[in-house]
């Protein structure tokens, strides 16, 4: 089957991006792009789109694999509750009834879903909570920490983090409900969760 321009440069991205969070490209490793088109069977010019837009996401600085320190993803993490739980409080005021109802799906298909069909479905829970902040900075900023955030859904669900789905129910609950404040401070509460888990795991 024939490889198009865009779906070269999602397999180069989605391939480098894995190897970076599995640990099979470390921390520091200088990425080479006539290797890697050849490693991945594209050639350069995906490659390098995917090292730029993972240099947009944090994954990768000049050409170089990066390794956050605690305190980095701390402070990612920061910034990506304080757009969240703002999210969620919109969300629960402006949110429709069908998009509701995709939000409630997402929490079913991710709880039969396969390992990757659940990190999935709980993007597209996150993401749909996201676009109600209607703030296209605060978007633009979440996007671009998309692969940080991957890492963590893969984390947490891979390492079974309890209550997960648990929570995602109950944000979903306080939206329908119209409470904005507890969509809020229950979005929060579950990416400081989040991110504890998955620092425990990373250690």
């Amino acid at each position: 089957m024939e490889i198009t321009s865009r779906s070269a440069q999602l397999i180069a991205y989605e391939t480098i991006r894995e190897k970076i969070i599995n640990g099979a490209f470390p921390g520091g490793m200088k990425l080479v792009e006539v290797q890697l088109a050849e490693e991945i069977g594209v050639s350069r010019t995906p490659i390098r789109e995917a090292i730029r837009r993972l240099e947009q996401e944090g994954l990768i600085k000049r050409k170089k694999v990066i390794k956050p320190s605690e305190k980095d993803l701390r402070h990612m993490f920061q910034m990506r509750t304080l757009i969240e739980s703002h999210a969620a409080k919109m969300a629960a005021t402006y949110m429709s009834e069908k998009r509701i109802v995709q939000l409630r799906s997402s929490i079913h298909l991710a709880q039969r879903s396969n390992t990757e069909g659940t990190v999935k479905a709980n993007k597209e829970f996150h993401d749909l909570i996201v676009q109600e902040c209607r703030n296209p900075i605060m978007i633009e900023t979440v996007d671009k920490m998309q692969s940080i955030i991957y890492l963590f859904s893969k984390t947490v669900v891979v390492h079974e983090r309890p209550l997960l789905l648990e929570e995602h129910m109950k944000i979903c609950d306080a939206i329908e409900q119209r409470k904005p404040e507890l969509a809020s401070s229950l979005m929060e509460e579950h990416l400081k969760a989040d991110l504890e888990f998955t620092l425990n795991i990373v250690e």
